[in-house]
């Protein structure tokens, strides 16, 4: 199989590295003239274009978009019309209409369409899933994502749609069902109208709630989720790639019980090599991906909504 790659620069060159590691890499689409040179040098067999739509008229079966957040819609759309399966990159579109669109296309033209929702192919995160499934924290109640440092700040997609989508995807995948009410607030000050520092609130049917805190104005580097059910605690540090047991709770006396901590998972999954392997293999045995389009559209969903809480348009 052949796939091609549409934006070779940023996140791109490591979506190019991987394929290429895959044996599946079958041409870059890249306007940066410099960026094309690095690529040769890099992959000398592979064929370059500073156009993408040269690269959809190629021998190419797929394509994944690495491009600018708010040119995914227009890219992936010339490339359905092509006849492409997709992976594009997070987030699928800048609004839910456009994602339900390129959703809606998908599906009835036969084409895979796969979102880059990275962290639901980090092995940690499954764990997590299969932790939470088994009851062995009992009724879970509450997560709280943590993703903070210094830089890359973003010109045109928030902190929240730069950063945080990834912690609302891990939410939306954990607790299985959307939001009913969603409520946020951010904190301008490096440009107009680009919230640096954004905290989302989220609550579910049944009463868990979701706490994200996403901002690239932090003195410290922290990507960590803490997991609070009623017999017991996890957290995740996904710099180590340890989650940690906390055997600890309150009582209904409302007595603090503690009963040690344990490291109960530890690896070092590489999560863009299994997420490109898991579109190789949807594209190939025409299967629904983990994180497909309609599974994008949620996360869109909260997004919106919480741009509107925000005083968003």
């Amino acid at each position: 199989m052949r796939i091609g790659l549409i934006g070779a620069g940023g996140w791109g060159k490591n979506l190019a590295r991987t394929l290429h590691a895959l044996g599946v890499l079958g041409g870059v689409a890249e306007v940066s003239s410099e960026i094309r040179d690095k690529l040769s040098a890099l992959y000398p067999e592979t064929p370059l274009y500073s156009d993408h739509h040269a690269l959809l008229r190629s021998d190419v079966r797929a394509v994944a978009i690495a491009t600018p957040a708010a040119t995914h819609y227009e890219v992936a759309k010339t490339a359905l019309d092509a006849g492409m399966d997709l992976f594009v990159e997070k987030p699928l579109a800048m609004t839910v209409d456009e994602a339900t669109e390129l959703t809606a296309t998908a599906a009835e033209e036969g084409r895979i369409l796969m979102v880059g929702h990275l962290l639901l192919y980090q092995p940690a995160v499954q764990w997590i899933r299969e932790c939470l499934t088994e009851g062995r924290l009992g009724t879970l109640r509450s997560l709280h994502h943590e993703r903070l440092n210094l830089g890359r700040v973003r010109s045109v997609e928030n902190a929240l749609w730069s950063l945080g989508v990834h912690d609302v995807a891990v939410t939306l995948h954990l607790v299985g069902e959307s939001p009913h009410r969603t409520t946020a607030v951010g904190q301008t000050v490096l440009q107009p109208g680009v919230e640096d520092d954004v905290r989302l609130h989220l609550e579910f049917p049944g009463g868990i709630q979701s706490h994200i805190h996403a901002s690239w104005l932090w003195p410290e580097k922290r990507r960590r989720l803490t997991v609070v059910g009623d017999e017991g605690m996890l957290v995740y540090d996904e710099a180590d790639q340890t989650v940690a047991l906390h055997r600890k709770t309150v009582t209904k006396a409302l007595e603090c019980r503690d009963d040690g901590t344990e490291v109960a998972y530890e690896g070092a999954g590489e999560p863009l090599k299994l997420e490109l392997e898991h579109f190789v293999d949807c594209v190939e045995n025409r299967t629904i991906p983990r994180t497909d389009g309609e599974s994008a559209v949620e996360v869109l969903k909260v997004l919106e909504t919480a741009t509107r809480a925000m005083g968003g348009a």
